[in-house]
């Protein structure tokens, strides 16, 4: 987070629990044989350590540099406990809120990220990427139109995020705006030379336009940055097997390739999911309706896990 190294603090431990007494230190001999009545006890005071305002802001940044390497480890959970103390320990630093928001995101904790991306905003209003996650969340809570107004404002503020107009892209494509939609798609490959995501989904776009063979460029485009993308590579096969002349062969071993990498785009569902299509959706049918497919096409139905999971994507 950009915030140097830091040593995080660690409370003194307090040394009991209960009140503690003083006792004089007179012998014993001395009370009874002189008849002297023991001082009274005196409660002591317990000594607690209140830590100074920078050391709690080496503490709270240390363990959110500690909780953004798990995130980078895939350890979402994990991270997420972490971030959550580190907004204890500096409830007005938007970075750990920001950082809380991923954690929750990426934990599939929907409402706790947008309730730490809320915090953020209104620490920092004028930061790009709380803009840009919050329309990102809009996005996969299924409010498209909020998305759209959410990422405008973010790219009003930042306008060079690839990922942003990808996801702007694809709530476009959700409210039926394709050519919208291709338009984000193209501001983001340029920005990001290889973001073959976004030359995907141009491809998908192209297809239902009916510029197939723009549409086949793409997808060709993609598999020289990422040769074996599963997505890419049915769509391809669908695309060739469309195709009148020697084109169409490659389209048989692409699909078995593809359908063995990811089983899930066996299902129309979880095409549906990834913003094919109907006519791409109706290609795919006719290719692996081929009695060559059926062993492959056989085995995918039975290791896709889509249906089972309620969700898919790569």
């Amino acid at each position: 987070m950009g915030c140097g190294r830091w040593h995080p603090f660690l409370l003194r431990p307090a040394r009991s629990r209960g009140i503690r007494t003083l006792v004089a230190s007179l012998p014993l001999a001395a009370l009874l044989l002189g008849g002297l009545q023991p001082p009274p006890a005196k409660a002591l005071v317990p000594y607690v350590y209140l830590p100074l305002s920078r050391d709690l802001e080496g503490a709270g940044l240390g363990i959110a540099q500690a909780a953004a390497r798990l995130l980078r480890l895939g350890q979402a959970e994990d991270a997420a406990r972490l971030a959550e103390l580190t907004v204890r320990l500096l409830p007005d630093d938007p970075r750990g809120w920001v950082l809380l928001a991923e954690a929750q995101l990426r934990s599939n904790n929907n409402k706790e990220a947008l309730a730490a991306l809320s915090r953020a905003k209104a620490l920092d209003p004028g930061n790009p990427g709380i803009w840009f996650a919050e329309g990102s969340l809009a996005l996969r809570n299924g409010n498209p139109s909020e998305a759209v107004g959410l990422l405008r404002k973010g790219l009003q503020l930042d306008s060079r995020n690839a990922g942003a107009y990808f996801d702007l892209g694809n709530a476009q494509l959700l409210l039926g705006k394709p050519a919208d939609a291709l338009e984000c798609y193209e501001r983001a490959a340029k920005l990001r030379r290889d973001f073959w995501e976004a030359i995907n989904n141009q491809g998908l776009v192209l297809f239902e336009a009916g510029r197939v063979s723009e549409a086949i460029g793409r997808w060709q485009q993609v598999l020289k940055l990422r040769p074996e993308v599963p997505e890419t590579s049915l769509a391809l096969a669908a695309a060739l097997h469309g195709q009148p002349g020697p084109r169409s062969a490659e389209a048989l071993p692409m699909a078995e390739g593809a359908l063995g990498r990811e089983p899930n785009y066996v299902l129309e569902a979880f095409q549906k999911e990834q913003l094919w299509g109907e006519k791409l959706r109706a290609a795919t049918r006719r290719l692996l309706a081929r009695p060559e497919l059926k062993p492959a096409v056989e085995r995918a139905i039975a290791n896709a896990t889509a249906g089972d999971e309620g969700n898919g994507g790569e």
